[in-house]
């Protein structure tokens, strides 16, 4: 895995075949067995070759989160998967989903607006497994009419924690 492209994922690159397949067990085969769950391989249509990936957590939260290899980066592609992903999990029933993003990656914000995510809160966590300060942005789509609700976990148990102005 390409060390910059993995410099704002919750995991340090796997570095042989044997790695990657004990990824995919730890954090991909149970979904696949679950009555509900939304974890793809983003694939380009041309070839069905994929490049990236698309996932919504089926945790209270309902993370959204997306991987891409980087020559594909700036190109929509992640926006158009998620557009996708997103009418399948409102279709379901999903209430809503959440984002978060490192503030020094603006362009996973970008991602999460284009695809009508909305900006709710910022917050501190020091994050694992890599150890490090981070502040988070985090971002809501209500699926199911309730704008006002705002997912407030991390607010809650972020010791620092603030509405940024003009995000």
């Amino acid at each position: 895995m390409d060390i910059i492209v993995n410099r704002f994922l919750p995991w340090y690159p796997v570095k042989s075949l044997e790695e990657a397949k004990n990824f995919y067990e730890e954090r991909y085969a149970s979904k696949y067995a679950q009555p509900q769950a939304y974890a793809y391989a983003i694939c380009l249509k041309k070839d069905n070759a994929p490049i990236g990936y698309i996932n919504v957590d089926m945790e209270e939260h309902h993370d959204f989160g997306y991987g891409l290899r980087k020559e594909f980066w700036h190109k929509g592609i992640v926006t158009e998967a998620g557009k996708a992903v997103i009418v399948q999990v409102k279709k379901d029933g999903l209430p809503y989903i959440t984002a978060t993003h490192d503030r020094n990656n603006p362009r996973s914000g970008g991602v999460m607006r284009n695809v009508g995510m909305k900006y709710q809160y910022s917050y501190e966590e020091q994050w694992q497994p890599k150890d490090i300060l981070v502040t988070f942005r985090m971002y809501q789509l209500n699926l199911d009419g309730n704008e006002n609700r705002v997912y407030k976990k991390y607010w809650d148990t972020s010791a620092v924690h603030f509405v940024e102005p003009d995000v």
